[in-house]
């Protein structure tokens, strides 16, 4: 009796595959359809990216404090302080990260790194198109990372150093 309960699943089975085998495809149109995103959508929780943010003046709020490289289990981010003078003023604090990596070869998007954080420099975005054929190309650079000024704030650069001309 058993092996006709067998037969029975196994012809149940199939009829389900033949059935669905010959029904329209159901996909997101993704790279090519509507809205900003081109038809891929996420949850709002979703860790992508990271992003460093800047405050309402426009200054970075990351101050070096390095707790994000020490919380990453990856080992994944790389920083260099630097200190901010009077007329050089690139975060609010008394450092800034001169250099400031992250490696995507090595990041599992844990979150460490965002809860780590006590400015809230550090935030995951949705940005979620990582593909390249470069390793290299992984290795994001501050100014990859960086939010764009608020609206009618233009950031602080570092004045280039003079250049003299010795013969």
């Amino acid at each position: 009796m058993s092996i006709f309960k067998n037969i029975k699943a196994i012809a149940t089975g199939m009829a389900i595959t033949f059935r669905e085998m010959f029904q329209p495809t159901v996909v997101e149109n993704y790279p090519d359809g509507p809205g900003p995103l081109r038809g891929a959508k996420f949850q709002e929780r979703f860790r992508g990216l990271h992003v460093l943010q800047r405050d309402e003046n426009g200054l970075e709020k990351c101050v070096a404090c390095f707790l994000c490289a020490a919380a990453c289990p990856a080992n994944c981010i790389y920083i260099e302080a630097a200190e901010n003078t009077a007329e050089n003023r690139i975060s609010g604090a008394e450092r800034y990260a001169s250099v400031y990596n992250i490696d995507y070869n090595r990041c599992i998007f844990c979150g460490y790194c965002v809860e780590a954080c006590p400015t809230d420099a550090i935030t995951h975005g949705h940005g979620f198109e990582l593909a390249t054929f470069n390793a290299t190309n992984l290795v994001y650079r501050k100014e990859q990372l960086l939010a764009p000024p608020p609206p009618g704030r233009l950031p602080q650069v570092k004045p280039e150093p003079a250049l003299t001309n010795a013969h």
